[in-house]
Formats: structure tokens, sequence, C-alpha cells
């Protein structure tokens, strides 16, 4: 059987898993990585003999209209990792998990000119214990819970379009008013605040942090970046690295970089720098 002939466009990792699986059931005539390579996804559709799909995942570029008309009536077809129209625009997961969600969802629409607005061919929801099957939430490094939020999401929507490519149901249009959006992370979002936040928060602004902008913390005058951590409901005993927070829970930290040294564990620290 023919494998569909396929024009990615993506950087990040949302784009790596996805690749990974279009790649199984797909031909990759070409991936488009920025925006100078569109230039010769136009050269590649006048040329090809044979049809091209587009999909993208985390391109990061706009699509000019005259790139879209290449790939109608399908479309390019994109991997969105939230139920849209929720979380629109260029955070979803980290929104998704600042927010305290429980529940995450990935898209894949008809690209539009709008952002994030195209007409949906495909939803799916997945619950926190359908993601990760630890019951040790909190202690899983921040790292590998984004991580790993984003290989559920993007393998799922990539697997859908595999099976679905050659025949796509009716796309919907989406209810614009129930639209909300999520913003691009920077450094300010970086320092945590317990007085303001409760622990639980804290711990999701960890997850959804980091890799960039990284949360961090201040002990013993040391800026910390803060690695991964746990809620307890009582304050653990002399513990300088437990954090009181508005809630009255403690967010304990486990692992931290100290600026310009080695991630390490929390015993560690409290040896090198807490005597």
């Amino acid at each position: 059987m023919t494998k569909p002939k396929i024009i990615f466009f993506g950087n990040g990792p949302l784009a790596d898993y996805a690749l990974g699986v279009l790649a199984e059931k797909c031909e990759i005539v070409f991936h488009a990585r920025k925006k100078e390579d569109l230039e010769e996804v136009k050269k590649l559709t006048r040329d090809s003999s044979d049809k091209l799909y587009g999909i993208l995942a985390s391109y990061g570029v706009i699509i000019r209209p005259d790139i879209l008309e290449l790939f109608e009536p399908e479309g390019i077809l994109n991997i969105h990792p939230s139920l849209l129209p929720q979380y629109r625009g260029p955070s979803p997961i980290e929104t998704a998990i600042v927010n305290g969600d429980k529940k995450f969802g990935v898209s894949v629409m008809k690209l539009a000119k709008a952002m994030d607005a195209g007409d949906i061919y495909h939803q799916a929801t997945f619950s926190e214990k359908e993601i990760f099957s630890s019951d040790e939430l909190s202690l899983i490094d921040a790292s590998d819970y984004k991580d790993t939020v984003y290989q559920k999401l993007s393998e799922a929507g990539a697997r859908w379009i595999t099976e679905n490519l050659t025949h796509l149901p009716t796309a919907t249009p989406q209810d614009d008013s129930k639209a909300t959006f999520t913003k691009m992370l920077d450094k300010s979002l970086s320092p945590l605040n317990p007085a303001e936040k409760s622990a639980e928060q804290l711990l999701g602004e960890i997850r959804a942090f980091s890799g960039y902008p990284k949360s961090k913390y201040v002990f013993h005058d040391l800026e910390c970046i803060i690695i991964s951590a746990h809620i307890e409901d009582s304050a653990p005993s002399k513990n300088p690295l437990a954090l009181q927070c508005h809630d009255g829970k403690y967010l304990v930290v486990d692992y931290l970089q100290p600026a310009g040294r080695k991630v390490m564990d929390a015993k560690s620290f409290l040896n090198g720098y807490c005597k």
C-alpha cells in the first residue's frame, strides 16, 4: 500500500513527537523548520505529480494564504495541544498545567489565517491518570511531567492523522465566543511567590516552566532553579527548603540548581549551603 506523502511543518518537542508517529505510516517529503523553507514548499507542491498533504505541529511561523491554498481542500492539518477554542496561542500545555487542569486535550484542525481558529477535524481528551501511570504524581520531575504531556498529546494527534488522512471527516467550525488565549512565556514568570499563591499553584508553575523560563527561588542569598518539589500539609521539621504557601500548605523542594552550579538534591544543598 502506498504511503501518503507529507510536507511537515514544525519545531520543538510537539513537532518531534508528532513526526516520529507520522514517519511510521507516511512518507515525509520535506520538513519545513523556518520561514525560508516555505519557498521550497511552493516548489515541491508545484512540481509533484503526487498528492501532498500538509501537517503542522508548533511551527512558530505565520503561513501565508498562498501557501495555505496549495493544500486545499483538506488544508494544512494542525496538531494543537488543547480542546480548541480553549487555550489558543503559543503556550496551551503550560497554561493548562499552571491552571491546575487534570484533563488535557488535543485538536486536529484545518489551519486558518486567524490564530488557531480553523475548523476542527478531531479532538480527544486525556485525564492526568491516563497520561501518567504513577500514583506519585507530586514526585515526578517537573521536566518529565511537561514532556510526558507533550508526548501524549502530540502522538495522539499524529496517530489520528495517520489513520484518517486519506478519508477525513467534515471539519466543524469553532465557537469563537468561547475562545480563550495563552501568552508567550517570559522570564517575569520565573520567581515563585509562596506568600500569594497556593502550594498547588507553585507546583504547577515548576512543572509548566521547566526548560523555560524556569521557576526560581532565593535560598541563603543564592538564586536557585527549582527542578522538582512536592506538597505537604504540615511543616517538615527543620527544613529550610519547605516554603509555607498562601493556603497554609508547604511546597517542599526536592531538587534544585544554585546559580552556576549543578543540579543537586535537597540534602546535598543543605549540607553545602545551610550549615
